[in-house]
């Protein structure tokens, strides 16, 4: 590590000489711990006794070596000014004990990988599709020989978590925040550990070998990352020194709206210390690509627009993602943005924040609040599902139906759906069906593909039992089909980001609320359908240029999928310039143009 560059916040590779790092029969201990009177390193191999660490005369670096070996528990004992004594965990420790306990533990990070062909061809999916299962892991799928908390280890839960995605047609895995926590309602958002996977699920070298194995089968990892705030915990990286070294000093901006501790920006050692944990998970774990949560509370103090940008978190963010770019070319970095600021997906050289992708939460919203109207009504608030286009160019967008649609009261995607049981459901398959031929990434999580009407609940596994109801196992099978649709069709993924690519069909009809839309790849076409109404149009007259008929692809009202239309692929001729389409209501159907 460089010294500079670590207290001047260019530093990416601070985790190299902070942490707990393994020499032979010894272990080298270092802590940044500026403002203290001392720092003492205790753990089950000197019997807890503090052993005192010797400082760097004002730099705030407190370093270490004793007979150690890995597996063995450690924490930091910081004295402060004030003639207390607090106990901390390791804020670079690579493993940790179970929550309630959180001493930090050595940890061999060394690991065989065998995933080098995949590493060397990986891309960030601007012309591939790019569809990602969002996953919360410890209850994705619970585990009957844990009686406690129901957990699959890493890499006991990789094989079926592997076989899932890839039958239901998926690329990418996002996996919730994995770092160390101490309440399990946080979800990993409030964390302690920055560089530690959470003991939860296991070790290290079992988080690296559920990777390894997704490598092998062609699945993309993503991991979530939260740069703007960490948890309170007396033992974590708050008031470290007694007052705040990670943290804001004043309230008004270190404290944030969960309740947590704002990082601060302008701190070089932070900086260091954040762009170092990125590029961590990335590097040593081989992530494919990192989602930055709650960045408009970076953008904004306090995340709020009237406050102003925080310029200090802004060229922290472009520093950091630009030093990510140059590191790993091939890994994605996704913006969860609420904001309007301008140039998040922007490369930094050019002014901008240098994120790949930007969660377009605008099409989330105006989509689902769409979908909860009366179908009688659809017709005064048409334009609300087509206002997307208007500002799509903008950025690089990724289209998310994320966890945070499915918990808190907010009701489940089905749930969201206006009228009943029965009703809900063709509702949903044409909601989807419009996700997937719409221009941009796709975000789904999990219990979404199974039409579950229960809010998600990090200690239950997905209502898996729904499938033995013809409604939701035909939906299941739906989404799946969607999903290889998405993969094989050129025109819904290739160049969606150029404005040539997509040519709006029908876009001023709401008195029947029917949408058609052209997508377009070299030498390929598909026109989607949208019949959003309560009522079925026999014989709907929509304009196309080119092309000898309409060949469906997928209709989400066939009976396969729990619908009334028997399945036909007989393909619809245009005349003239014209076809005339059959749709169902509440319905969408996706075509391929025969030229």
């Amino acid at each position: 590590m460089n010294n500079h560059d670590f207290f001047t916040g260019s530093e990416f590779f601070a985790f190299e000489y902070f942490g707990a790092h393994i020499y032979g029969e010894n272990v080298t201990f270092r802590v940044w711990a500026p403002g203290v009177r001392g720092v003492a390193v205790l753990g089950d191999f000197n019997n807890w006794t503090p052993e005192p660490m010797t400082g760097d005369g004002g730099a705030g670096i407190y370093e270490k070596t004793l007979p150690a070996k890995a597996g063995q528990f450690y924490k930091y004992r910081v004295y402060l000014h004030n003639g207390r004594e607090v106990d901390h965990c390791d804020p670079y420790g690579f493993g940790g004990d179970l929550r309630p306990e959180w001493a930090s533990r050595i940890t061999d990070m060394s690991f065989d990988w065998s995933d080098e062909p995949f590493m060397r061809a990986r891309d960030k999916g601007y012309d591939r599709p790019v569809s990602i299962y969002e996953v919360h892991l410890g209850s994705w799928l619970k585990n009957p020989d844990d009686g406690e908390n129901g957990w699959y280890t890493y890499d006991a839960v990789a094989p079926k978590l592997v076989e899932y995605v890839k039958e239901m047609g998926y690329t990418h895995i996002e996996l919730m925040p994995l770092g160390e926590h101490p309440f399990d309602a946080s979800w990993g958002y409030q964390q302690t550990g920055y560089f530690c996977p959470t003991a939860r699920y296991g070790t290290a070298a079992q988080l690296k070998r559920l990777i390894d194995l997704c490598h092998k089968n062609g699945i993309y990892v993503i991991t979530d990352f939260v740069p703007v705030h960490f948890a309170v915990n007396d033992y974590g990286l708050a008031e470290l020194d007694g007052v705040g070294v990670y943290e804001y000093p004043n309230e008004g901006a270190g404290r944030s709206e969960w309740g947590t501790k704002n990082f601060n920006f302008f701190r070089g050692e932070v900086r260091s210390f954040l762009q170092s944990a990125a590029n961590f998970w990335l590097g040593e774990f081989h992530f494919d690509g990192i989602r930055m949560d709650a960045i408009s509370n970076c953008i904004y103090w306090q995340g709020d627009v009237n406050r102003g940008v925080n310029e200090g978190a802004v060229n922290f963010v472009r520093s950091m993602n630009a030093g990510l770019h140059r590191l790993h070319p091939g890994a994605v970095l996704i913006a969860e943005d609420s904001s309007n600021f301008l140039k998040v997906t922007a490369p930094a050289e050019y002014g901008g924040l240098g994120f790949d992708y930007k969660w377009d939460m605008g099409w989330m919203n105006d989509t689902l609040d769409f979908f909860r109207t009366d179908p009688l009504f659809r017709g005064g608030c048409y334009h609300k599902l087509s206002f997307s286009m208007m500002y799509f160019y903008n950025e690089l967008y990724l289209l998310p139906f994320s966890h945070d649609e499915v918990v808190h009261g907010k009701a489940t995607i089905i749930q969201k759906m206006w009228g009943g049981y029965e009703q809900k459901f063709p509702q949903c398959r044409a909601l989807y069906a419009y996700m997937y031929t719409h221009p941009g990434k796709k975000l789904n999580f999990m219990g979404n593909e199974l039409a579950q009407f229960r809010e998600w609940d990090e200690n239950k596994e997905p209502d898996y039992f729904l499938l033995k109801y013809p409604l939701h196992d035909s939906f299941k099978k739906y989404i799946s089909d969607l999903n290889r649709i998405y993969l094989t069709e050129p025109s819904l993924h290739e160049k969606e980001y150029d404005p040539a690519r997509f040519q709006w069909l029908q876009v001023n009809d709401p008195e029947h609320v029917v949408y058609a839309y052209r997508r377009g790849a070299e030498g390929r076409r598909t026109v989607t359908a949208l019949n959003l109404s309560g009522s079925a149009y026999e014989g709907y007259e929509l304009k196309i240029e080119g092309g000898k008929s309409l060949v469906p692809l997928i209709n989400s009202d066939w009976e396969p999928y729990g619908g009334s239309t028997p399945e036909k692929r007989e393909p619809v001729k245009i005349d003239n310039h014209r076809a005339k389409l059959d749709l169902p209501a509440m319905s969408a159907i996706i075509y391929r143009v025969e030229e």
